[in-house]
């Protein structure tokens, strides 16, 4: 399913945050562990846009719609994005409706927006067409996720949710809690009243609702909290869990079964000097 049907429900769609192995395979490993999107991180992995126009392709060789966020509300970082093929974009701490219209500035074509036009290039797979055709299921197709990590995004988060055009906020819990004086806090009062409020934004004007959750438990009950895009932990630390469940399973069974574990057999005695075994 495209990114941009996906945000029109409330089923829950579940995903996975790509911030370290932007690798060929990545988009096939992905999509056969059932995910329904990526999240791709501009903003803290270091990826440049080589690498973001490479993975992009991974992406979809599965049929796996991408989210990309980018590292700024800059116009080259979100158009870029877009024209590489991002079905998805998302901006860092969006404060307020004005910045939400601004960055549609960036990220639609006219009469939308003003995003400088290129055509027959990645996003519309390197075909021909009519103009104004092209221009208007690219504006369709584009998806925009508005991250909610500030007191202020808090505040305006029914008039973002306001916004034609801004189709899913997403809190980013750790900056949130950071902005409310609570980091890290998660279960604190002053951070669940932040997270009721963006839900109802949501729910009030039709609009998706997503965070990045760390384990199943977060993510069934931000679901019950009205989040319908879940974002299953990120490939850092889905792989250092695996990995350490299985090294330190290793270790406790080897530590359990040490006693029962059988002596070496003696080591056949030296030969003196200038002897041989006989034959």
């Amino acid at each position: 399913m495209a990114l941009k049907a996906m945000a029109g429900t409330r089923t829950p769609k579940i995903g996975h945050f790509v911030v370290e192995f932007a690798t060929p395979g990545i988009g096939h490993i992905l999509a056969n562990a059932g995910c329904d999107f990526v999240l791709f991180d501009c903003e803290h992995s270091g990826f440049g846009f080589e690498t973001v126009k490479a993975a992009l392709r991974y992406f979809e060789a599965a049929r796996l719609p991408a989210i990309v966020r980018v590292p700024s509300k800059e116009y080259h970082h979100i158009a870029r994005a877009a024209d590489m093929g991002a079905e998805g974009i998302m901006l860092p701490m969006v404060d307020d409706a004005a910045q939400a219209r601004a960055i549609l500035d960036c990220l639609k074509y006219t009469p939308q927006g003003r995003r400088g036009v290129a055509l027959g290039i990645a996003h519309d797979a390197y075909s021909g067409g009519p103009v104004l055709e092209k221009l208007a299921r690219a504006n369709e197709r584009t998806t925009l996720f508005c991250q909610i990590e500030t007191a202020a995004g808090v505040e305006n988060a029914f008039e973002i949710a306001a916004v034609d055009g801004v189709d899913c906020l997403w809190v980013g819990h750790f900056d949130l809690s950071a902005a409310l004086g609570i980091p890290g806090e998660f279960r604190h009062p002053t951070f669940l009243e932040a997270i009721e409020r963006v839900a109802r934004a949501c729910r009030e004007h039709g609009k998706a609702c997503g965070r990045l959750v760390p384990d199943v438990a977060t993510g069934i009950d931000y679901w019950r909290r009205g989040f319908d895009f879940l974002c299953y932990s990120g490939d850092v630390w889905a792989l250092q869990a695996a990995v350490r469940a299985g090294v330190e399973g290793i270790r406790a069974g080897i530590a359990a079964a040490e006693p029962a574990r059988p002596e070496p057999a003696p080591a056949e005695p030296e030969l003196k000097k200038g002897k041989s075994k006989k034959r």
